[in-house]
């Protein structure tokens, strides 16, 4: 493999008493962009940690450029520092390298040895990798690219946004060019343009990219190779192509497994009757029929022997299954309480606003909701997609007109999930919201939403997605009339995106959804508004069949 490839070979890492990663083992070489996929926990994090260096394994070898780069979630400065402090950073290699250069050339000039000569093409190698004579041009390209060009380059740090602290730490990356590139979660913070635009960036490096993200339009824009950290036959694998093609593979690979599966299963229980009946048959001492006596002396031995050797290799076949059956197939994280919303009523409008303002956050002039509605809002950051959902569930006063009808039942998944008493369980926090009754008939377990290990944990223990993991399955278990979601694809794997979506797209009730997800907004079965300067307009409805 080239020096430029990035290898890691049996990796094996713990954290606390829980294996993460387990024997995982990456080849990339330049040019290939690989997604890291799994759920929450499997280990994508602490993977890239690992191929960066910033953590050492357990057990297992990594190699790896000299020249790599990791995305953090805040820029590695002081709040002090500028913005042109991160710039002139990302810039400096580049700078370098072509300082090298000049200076070379100036001394090959005079002095051609072939000390000079092979530091000259090191130089020259790694100038034209990164793409030194450009850089400058570059790094104005990626600020304005990622929507940070109109930010004054003496600004200091500490005053930027989160979002706009992240977005700068991507741009540094896309200025530096490093010969591997590892990002956490990248289109975090980025609108669609943004997306997009690092969407091209990325293909167009010559290096090795290895990426975590949930962002299913993201994987299936960048990737050449997937790998899948949640459990399988044979441990995290690895799939060629992108998310569509992902998807495929993956679907046909559960299917093997799940009859592989039940093949085994059925050869077991064969054997074990086999065995237990054909023993019972041939047990010593056992009184011969009648009908056996006459003809026992001619044949009976050879048929005793015959069936014995039976026995054995039954038992035989049946000691060595029991020892390498494949395991049975972990549930797949799905919902299983039948429809995500109720019925309410068969026509009619559910919710009905006019002139609704909400001073600095929402000036809306109408929006109805009739009983089976599908709708997604989209729009900026700050637009008012939060407090429009909000005003919906009733949660937050507004002046103009809310008609809203009577007895309506709303459930309202939130960005920030908090629960009153963080020292109580999952499991107890479930049944305190939909009853000891509803829970009983829906267990906490069978939603797929929170794990096993977890559901005896204190809810302050959880994370942020394993909270808004509980908050959906208690809107599931206990489906309201008007259903609304502000971002539900936000911690989410990318399968239970899937599975989240196929949910909302059938069954009766309403559902409003508030997304930046461009996967779930191409594929939305029905209306999409657009908020924007305190007006909702429609969308085209696209043809949605041929897309899924």
């Amino acid at each position: 493999m080239p020096a430029s490839a990035l290898l890691a070979h049996d990796l094996v890492r713990t954290l606390g008493t829980r294996r993460v990663l387990d024997g995982v083992s990456l080849t990339a070489a330049p040019g290939h962009r690989i997604g890291l996929i799994g759920e929450n926990g499997t280990g994508k994090t602490t993977l890239l940690r690992l191929l960066a260096g910033a953590d050492e394994p357990d057990a297992g070898t990594v190699v790896r450029p000299a020249n790599i780069g990791i995305l953090h979630q805040e820029v590695p400065f002081s709040p002090d520092a500028t913005v042109s402090d991160v710039v002139d950073d990302a810039l400096r290699e580049a700078r370098d390298d072509l300082a090298a250069l000049d200076r070379l050339t100036a001394a090959l000039a005079v002095t051609p040895t072939d000390e000079l000569l092979a530091e000259y093409g090191e130089r020259l190698d790694r100038a034209q990798e990164t793409d030194a004579w450009d850089a400058d041009r570059r790094a104005g390209i990626v600020l304005a690219g990622l929507d940070l060009a109109g930010i004054a380059l003496d600004r200091p740090l500490g005053t930027l946004s989160g979002g706009q602290r992240g977005r700068l730490a991507l741009a540094a990356l896309l200025i530096r060019r490093p010969s591997a590139l590892l990002l956490d979660e990248p289109t975090n913070h980025l609108d669609d343009g943004a997306a997009a635009f690092l969407e091209e960036q990325l293909r167009a490096l010559p290096g090795v990219v290895v990426l975590a993200s949930h962002d299913r339009a993201f994987l299936d824009a960048v990737c050449t190779d997937l790998i899948d950290l949640d459990p399988a036959v044979d441990g995290p694998t690895r799939y060629g192509g992108n998310y569509t093609a992902y998807q495929e593979q993956k679907r046909a690979e559960r299917e093997r497994w799940q009859r592989r599966y039940e093949e085994e299963q059925d050869e077991l229980a064969e054997l074990r009757r086999a065995v237990a009946v054909t023993a019972h048959r041939v047990a010593p001492g056992r009184p011969r029929r009648d009908n056996e006596k006459m003809g026992y002396d001619y044949k009976g031995g050879r048929v005793q022997s015959q069936i014995s050797r039976r026995v054995r290799n039954a038992a035989r076949r049946l000691e060595e299954l029991e020892q390498s059956q494949v395991r049975k197939p972990p549930e797949p994280l799905r919902f299983q309480a039948g429809a995500v919303a109720s019925t309410a009523a068969a026509d009619g409008l559910l919710v009905s606003l006019r002139e609704i303002r909400v001073p600095g956050r929402l000036a809306l002039d109408h929006l109805d909701v009739p009983v089976t509605d599908r709708l997604v809002v989209t729009g900026p950051n700050g637009s008012g997609k939060s407090t429009l959902l909000a005003v919906l569930a009733g949660r937050l006063a507004a002046a103009g007109r809310v008609n809203r009808r009577r007895g309506l039942k709303v459930g309202l998944l939130t960005q920030d999930t908090t629960f009153e008493r963080p020292d109580h369980t999952a499991r107890q926090i479930y049944e305190r919201a939909v009853g000891v009754e509803r829970a009983d008939l829906v267990p906490l377990a069978s939603l797929g939403l929170v794990a096993p290990r977890d559901l005896g944990r204190p809810v302050g223990e959880l994370s942020v997605g394993q909270r808004r993991r509980l908050a959906l399955a208690m809107l599931v278990a206990d489906p309201p009339e008007l259903l609304l979601l502000d971002e539900p694809t936000n911690h989410l794997s990318p399968r239970l995106c899937d599975e989240l979506e196929d949910a909302l797209g059938t069954g009766p009730g309403a559902v409003v959804v508030a997304s930046h997800d461009r996967w779930l907004r191409a594929r939305w079965p029905g209306r999409q508004l657009h908020l924007s300067g305190g007006r909702l307009v429609e969308e085209p409805q696209r043809d949605n069949g041929e897309q899924r």
